[in-house]
């Protein structure tokens, strides 16, 4: 008798066990899911960054704009495609294309320098006139949440790896396409062209 007792009573703990895991379980792809569902509600147009000159700027009033988002670095191999970056904003631009320009410091120290000194050899060296906010991180605790939004819609979340990493965003606000630091400006035309083809819905 004690045995069948001893029994239930071992069977009785293992069901609570398992109820218990099963909770654990749940509450953790429940907050997974809630998490999920709040970055999905995130909206390109939600967020407001700092221009060079430390000015809010939300982005909303981006609404029905074409707008490409590149880290960039005034110190980087890569740096000269900045040219190629003006390029295309001169000859984009008044069909409602922008280029929202991060200089960001985490990739070897390569963007050096005050805001303002970033801002005057840009437009020293490359004469480029797109805006230019102020220096950020793109990845870490400290990403700016207009990046850590960028990165969960583009490449499962995957960190920046490089200066010149550049988003695609598309009139309705989607962000429709990431390009590694390797591919130039030039090269992603004509996709920037197909986006500017686009009717804005909104």
């Amino acid at each position: 008798m004690q045995k069948m007792l001893f029994r239930i009573c071992t069977c009785i703990a293992c069901i609570g066990v398992i109820a218990l895991a099963a909770d654990v379980v749940y509450a953790s792809v429940n907050k997974d899911n809630t998490t999920k569902s709040k970055s999905s509600e995130q909206s390109f147009y939600d967020f407001a960054v700092k221009t060079n000159d430390s000015t809010d700027f939300a982005l909303r009033d981006l609404q029905g704009k074409v707008v490409l988002v590149v880290n960039t670095a005034t110190k980087c191999g890569f740096t000269p495609q900045y040219e190629g970056l003006q390029t295309l904003y001169a000859k984009y631009h008044e069909q409602g294309f922008e280029i929202l320009d991060f200089p960001c410091n985490q990739f070897l120290n390569q963007a050096p320098g005050t805001n303002a000194q970033i801002r005057e050899f840009c437009q020293t060296t490359y004469h480029t006139t797109f805006p230019q906010m102020a220096k950020i991180d793109v990845n870490g605790d400290n990403a700016h949440p207009l990046y850590v939004f960028l990165k969960a819609a583009q490449n499962n979340h995957a960190d920046i790896k490089w200066n010149f990493e550049k988003f695609l965003i598309d009139r309705q606000g989607n962000v429709v396409a990431r390009f590694s630091t390797k591919i130039k400006p030039e090269e992603i035309e004509q996709q920037i062209k197909e986006a500017l083809s686009s009717v804005n819905t909104k």
